[in-house]
């Protein structure tokens, strides 16, 4: 028998992990990021620059997750890095850049909580964002293309971190 969400027997659980969106606009984006975030049991969601698009695009692919996912928008994502990174979060930057780390390599600190910073649709993290980072991680890819959706890319990405933190 095919089970629902109704009759699945999953066990909540919320992993020590904020996802930042740095500048993520698009507003089905945005509303499939809260449904991941619900998936995925992560303790907060912070969107900065452009204000949440709430609408009816959003909540389409939110599925109501919205209503009950840890959320806040904050202006700048410079600001609450710094903020959590004082705090002891280890910052994870998922980007392809010249000195970024395969998804498949990385070795997670999980005594320490994280926060895993994605960027915007079509330029992605800011250069003073990436600076800020501890890690900037990135995932193979083997077509010819050398980008994905933000979301697809940050669900692949969670779906690893919280196979490390399973582990403990």
């Amino acid at each position: 028998m095919q089970l629902t969400h109704y009759n699945s027997n999953f066990k909540q659980h919320t992993f020590p992990i904020t996802l930042i969106c740095d500048n993520v606009s698009n507003a089905a984006n945005i509303g499939s990021l809260f449904r991941t975030a619900d998936a995925f049991g992560i303790e907060k969601l912070i969107f900065s620059g452009n204000p949440i698009p709430f609408g009816r695009k959003m909540a389409k692919t939110s599925r109501a997750t919205e209503k009950y996912v840890n959320f806040e928008w904050c202006e700048n994502s410079e600001e609450a890095l710094k903020k959590l990174k004082n705090l002891g979060y280890q910052i994870i930057a998922l980007e392809i850049t010249d000195n970024s780390t395969s998804l498949t390599h990385m070795e997670l600190k999980t005594n320490q909580p994280i926060v895993l910073l994605i960027g915007d649709e079509n330029f992605g993290i800011s250069e003073a964002c990436l600076k800020l980072s501890d890690h900037i991680i990135h995932i193979d890819m083997f077509g010819q293309n050398s980008s994905m959706n933000v979301v697809q890319a940050t669900n692949i990405a969670l779906y690893e971190i919280t196979k490390q933190f399973r582990k403990e």
